[in-house]
């Protein structure tokens, strides 16, 4: 999850810095105003907090950002070493060589400004950027995921409104098409098992798609179930290409994303044109799931979201799978590509 934390918002975290070391000076260290006053005049002080402020920056933006958001403590508290010699620079660079180009006057005395004391004494001078930069980017992860719930769970409930105000009694439907099949089976095989099919989508509808996950399995049976109910309202003329490729059972992925692509093909896709094949591939392999889709779009249709919506998909993904995902969708020249690559959860 990346950080969205306005740039402004560190700008007035560190007036308040400021302000809140000169304070510090004058009452908890005793010096006089005037001392004070002489170093923010001379530039001593800014400079201090300009070197603080650079790698309070470039610690949240780099190094939690790489570590800290992939839960990669380790890797982070190896960084902080890093971060202390940076500031040693930066500070070096802005007082001894900045400062004392325009004021003629160091901070350090010669004997200090020799590199190894001069690091020795400032390494740890640079901890209060490291660490006040880790905790502001913790705590607005937190607030950023806060955030982020509250917001998935109200799609979620629109999505459930929605369901709900599209489902005529489904229970009762369920169990009339039972009813049907029983009826049919001895007279008339094949629709008896198209009555079988439809109301095994319409039983996984019912039980299935208002959880978080799905298993892998049912999901891929429910798509092959729509596909096949799907070829008879076309009379054997849907030109769609539809593979599996990998082993798979009982792995567990987000529910009714797959449906959403393959919902979007039959919903914008030209489906009765030979020569312009819809193409929808789904490949299991080292524990990842990929879904890709092609076709071509029907005259004057643009693509939208339909059930769960892509929007609401995506934070959806954001929430469960965080930055290990991939989704792409591209729309060029009459056709509309998608992909998505999610790891499966055993």
């Amino acid at each position: 999850m990346k950080s969205k934390i306005p740039f402004y918002y560190h700008i007035v975290l560190f007036f308040l810095l400021l302000l809140t070391y000169i304070f510090w000076d004058i009452g908890l260290n005793n010096r006089e105003v005037k001392f004070v006053l002489q170093s923010i005049y001379l530039g001593i002080t800014p400079a201090y907090l300009l070197a603080v402020f650079i790698i309070y920056i470039l610690n949240f933006y780099l190094f939690c950002n790489w570590f800290l958001n992939k839960k990669k403590l380790l890797f982070y508290i190896l960084t902080i070493p890093v971060s202390l010699l940076l500031f040693t620079a930066v500070r070096y660079f802005l007082e001894e060589v900045v400062l004392y180009s325009i004021t003629g006057m160091h901070n350090y005395y010669e004997e200090a400004r020799e590199i190894t004391y001069y690091i020795k004494d400032n390494f740890f001078f640079g901890l209060p950027a490291v660490i006040l930069s880790a905790l502001t980017f913790l705590f607005w992860q937190f607030q950023t995921a806060q955030h982020q719930n509250q917001e998935l769970l109200l799609e979620n409930k629109k999505a459930e409104f929605q369901m709900l105000k599209a489902q005529v009694s489904p229970h009762f439907l369920f169990n009339t098409l039972n009813s049907f099949y029983s009826q049919l089976v001895l007279k008339e095989d094949e629709m008896a098992d198209d009555i079988l099919v439809l109301s095994d989508l319409l039983r996984y509808v019912i039980t299935e798609t208002d959880k978080d996950e799905a298993i892998l399995s049912k999901e891929i049976q429910f798509i092959q179930n729509y596909i096949h109910l799907q070829k008879k309202r076309f009379e054997d003329q849907l030109f769609l290409d539809f593979t599996i490729e990998g082993n798979y059972s009982n792995e567990k992925l987000i529910s009714s994303a797959l449906v959403h692509f393959v919902e979007n093909v039959f919903k914008h896709g030209k489906l009765n044109d030979e020569k312009e094949k819809a193409l929808i591939s789904i490949k299991i392999t080292n524990g990842f799931l990929e879904i890709s889709t092609f076709n071509y779009n029907v005259s004057g249709e643009n693509y939208s979201s339909t059930g769960i919506g892509f929007e609401n998909l995506t934070k959806r993904l954001e929430y469960m799978y965080k930055d290990r995902f991939i989704l792409e969708k591209t729309e060029e020249n009459n056709t509309f590509k998608t992909y998505l690559k999610i790891p499966l959860k055993k």
